[in-house]
């Protein structure tokens, strides 16, 4: 299977960059990984609301362009459908089985997605009813991607 991850500017702390790269070093055994950053546009203190949609919209459009046409979209949404561990990896296995060869996962700027990324969504899930920072976010994602593969492999890893 091919997975992207998909996701609006760059991670700049070390700490992220290094969970991230072992994740990806432990996926590459399950399936193709690829993380493709497009760049975030700078929200101005205080912004205005107009102001705010205008900066979803233009990470929107960088996403969007970044979607192949048959690829299956999985939007990381606060209102999305929330999986426990075994149901995420039970719903990546499903897609896998049902022809989903190329799963991309979307994760919005600090502003969150814009609606033109989540009508592209083929579905929305949620890790928590909690704001994370979009930086961590890539990190938490990757780790249950992971654990996902581990579950429908029936390999050992910590609960």
């Amino acid at each position: 299977m091919n997975i992207t991850i998909l996701c609006v500017g760059k991670i700049k702390e070390k700490f992220y960059q290094q969970a991230i790269e072992e994740y990806a070093k432990r996926l590459s055994r399950y399936c193709k990984l690829q993380i493709v950053e497009v760049p975030d546009e700078k929200t101005p203190d205080k912004a205005s609301e107009k102001e705010e949609l205008q900066i979803k919209r233009i990470e929107g459009e960088r996403l969007l362009k970044q979607v192949r046409e048959q690829a299956y979209v999985i939007g990381l949404a606060i209102d999305g459908k929330a999986y426990d561990s075994v149901g995420f990896s039970k719903r990546i296995s499903h897609l896998g089985v049902s022809g989903n060869s190329e799963l991309v996962f979307v994760i919005g700027g600090s502003l969150g997605l814009d609606a033109q990324v989540l009508k592209r969504c083929n579905e929305k899930i949620s890790f928590s009813a909690m704001t994370f920072p979009h930086q961590l976010m890539r990190v938490i994602l990757l780790e249950q991607i992971y654990r996902g593969y581990r579950i429908m492999n029936h390999e050992p890893y910590h609960k």
